[in-house]
C-alpha cells in the first residue's frame, strides 16, 4: 500500500505563505474575529505577507466601509464580494506603482456568524455559517481571479467553530497560491487538518483565468462525494446557489427519485404533486419552489452514485429548467431537517408507492434511540407531508391503501394516514402506466428506440450521447 503524503499543519501552511515574498495582501474579517489572520501572525514573519487586517464588528462602521446591503444582511455573498473588491482595490491603488511589478496582491475576506457557547442547545443543529473568499493575482500585474464559498460550522460550541474557520481560511489561501494547477489537489487540500463532521460547504464558486479549466458544478458535487458537503443546490438556470439563500422562506415541494434517466413519469409526478401541495395548503405559486432531489448515498438500493453519474443526472434535470438538490441524505427525515434550516413554511416530499415498504423498514432506523417512530416523527408534522404517486402496471396499481406494514408498525402507519400526513396524490384511473428509469435503461440496452416515447424530448440527445445509444 502506498504511503499517503503527510498533510501540512495549518501553521506550516501559513509560514509557507509568510516566507514567500511574492504574495502580499489584506485580511478583512467580520463577525467571528480575525481568526484567519491570527494564524499568520502566530506562524511568524507575518509582516512579509500582511499589509492590513481589519475586523469591522460595528454595523455602522461596516456600512461606512463597504456600503449597505439591500437585504440588510451582513453574512451574505454580496457583502463578501464587496469586502474582497474594496480591499483589493485599495492594495493596487496604494502599492501598485511601488511593488506591483514584483508582487501578487490578494485580499482575503470572511463574514461569519458563530454560535455563542451560552446559547448552544444540546442536540440542536448549529446555525453558525458564513461566506469566505480570496481575490488574488497568480502573477504580478495579472487580472485577479477569485474563489469564494459558503460554509456551515457544525460544532456546537463557538471555539471549535472558530478553529475550523481559521484552518479553512489558511487552506484556501494556500490552495489558491500553490495548488491551482491540479483540481484534485486544490480541493483536497482545502480540508487539511479539519476534523470530519465539523463543517459543510454549501457552495463554492470560481472566477478568473486561473480557474478557467475548473468545472464548477462537478467541483461542488465532488464535495458531496467526499463528504465535505451535505447537499448542493442548482437553481433552474443551472447555477450553483447556497440552499439557505435560494430556499429561504419558501414553500418547498420535493420529488425524491433516482433519475437514471429522467422520464415523463417524473414530470407527471412533479406536476400532480405540486398542484396537490398548493391546493392543500392554499399556497401562492410564486412563493413555492419545486425541486428534484437525489442522494449519492442510496440505502434503498444499497449503492452509491458515482460522481460521473451525478453529473449526468444534474445535466438532464438542468436541461429541463428544474432546480435540483443533490445530497448525501440516505433517510428522508435527514432531508427534511436540512430543508428546515432554510424555511419553516409548508413542505412535501413525493415518492412512488413502491418505496413505502423501504420507508417503513425498521432496519433503516436502528441508529435512532426512538427507532422508526422517531424517524417518522422527524419527517412528518403539521406542515410537512409525504405524497404518494400510484405505481401502475398492466397487472396492478399500488396506493397507500395497498401497503400493509408489519404488525409491529401498522398503527404507526395508520396514525400518519389518519392524520393526512401521508396522502395519495392521484387515483389509479387518473394516470397511465408507471415507467421506471430501469425500464428505459433496458430499452436502450436492447437498442429499442421506443425509449424516446417515455423520456422528455429536450434530453433525448443528452441521454443518447451519455448512455452511448
Amino acid at each position: 500500500m502506498k504511503n499517503q503524503q503527510r498533510q501540512q499543519t495549518t501553521t506550516e501552511k501559513a509560514l509557507d505563505i509568510n516566507l514567500d515574498s511574492l504574495y502580499y495582501g489584506s485580511f478583512a474579517e467580520i463577525g467571528a474575529g480575525q481568526e484567519v489572520a491570527r494564524q499568520f501572525f502566530q506562524a511568524g514573519k507575518a509582516s512579509q505577507t500582511i499589509a492590513l487586517t481589519i475586523s469591522a464588528y460595528d454595523m455602522t462602521f461596516s456600512d461606512v466601509i463597504y456600503g449597505k446591503e439591500k437585504s440588510g444582511r451582513y453574512v451574505c455573498d454580496s457583502r463578501l464580494r464587496k469586502m474582497m473588491n474594496h480591499e483589493f482595490s485599495k492594495l493596487t491603488e496604494r502599492l501598485g506603482e511601488t511593488r506591483g511589478s514584483k508582487t501578487c496582491f490578494f485580499s482575503f475576506a470572511d463574514t461569519v456568524a458563530t454560535s455563542s457557547d451560552s446559547i448552544s442547545k444540546k442536540n440542536q443543529p448549529s446555525r453558525s455559517h458564513g461566506w469566505m473568499g480570496v481575490r488574488f493575482q497568480h502573477k504580478p500585474n495579472s487580472t485577479p481571479s477569485e474563489v469564494y464559498l459558503h460554509v456551515r460550522l457544525l460544532d456546537k460550541q463557538r471555539l471549535p467553530q472558530q478553529e475550523t474557520l481559521s484552518k479553512l481560511g489558511v487552506n484556501l489561501l494556500h490552495s489558491c497560491f500553490y495548488k491551482t494547477k491540479n483540481v484534485t489537489d486544490f480541493m483536497t487540500s482545502l480540508f487539511d487538518q479539519i476534523k470530519t463532521g465539523s463543517l459543510s460547504i454549501d457552495a463554492i464558486h470560481f472566477n478568473g483565468d486561473v480557474f478557467k479549466n475548473y468545472d464548477e458544478p462537478r467541483m461542488n458535487l465532488w464535495l458531496i462525494e467526499n463528504r465535505f458537503s451535505e447537499a448542493i443546490y442548482f437553481n433552474a438556470e443551472g447555477a450553483v446557489q447556497n440552499p439557505s439563500d435560494a430556499l429561504w422562506g419558501k414553500n418547498i415541494f420535493i420529488q425524491r427519485a433516482f433519475y437514471k434517466p429522467v422520464t415523463n413519469t417524473h414530470l407527471d409526478i412533479a406536476a400532480r404533486g405540486l398542484k396537490h401541495f398548493i391546493s392543500e395548503f392554499n399556497l401562492k405559486p410564486t412563493e413555492t419552489t419545486s425541486i428534484f432531489e437525489f442522494t449519492l448515498n442510496n440505502r434503498i438500493k444499497n449503492e452509491s452514485v458515482t460522481l460521473d453519474e451525478a453529473v449526468l443526472k444534474v445535466k438532464m434535470i438542468q436541461a429541463l429548467k428544474i432546480p435540483v438538490l443533490v445530497s448525501q441524505f440516505s433517510l428522508f427525515y435527514e432531508l427534511k431537517e436540512f430543508i428546515r434550516l432554510s424555511t419553516d413554511k409548508p413542505m412535501a416530499i413525493v415518492i412512488g408507492a413502491t418505496h413505502l415498504d423501504k420507508l417503513f423498514d425498521e432496519k433503516f432506523y436502528f441508529d435512532l434511540s426512538g427507532g422508526i417512530l422517531e424517524g417518522m416523527g422527524k419527517l412528518l408534522g403539521r406542515f410537512s407531508r409525504l405524497y404518494i404517486y400510484p405505481h401502475k402496471t398492466n397487472e396492478i396499481c399500488l396506493l397507500t391503501k395497498s401497503f400493509f406494514p408489519p404488525t409491529a408498525i401498522k398503527n404507526i402507519y395508520k396514525h400518519f394516514i389518519d392524520n393526512k400526513m401521508i396522502q395519495d396524490i392521484a387515483g389509479c384511473d387518473e394516470i397511465t402506466e408507471f415507467v421506471h428509469s430501469n425500464d428505459i435503461l433496458k430499452m436502450i440496452k436492447a437498442k429499442n428506440n421506443n425509449w424516446k416515447k417515455f423520456v422528455p424530448e429536450k434530453i433525448h440527445g443528452l441521454v443518447a450521447k451519455e448512455l452511448k445509444v
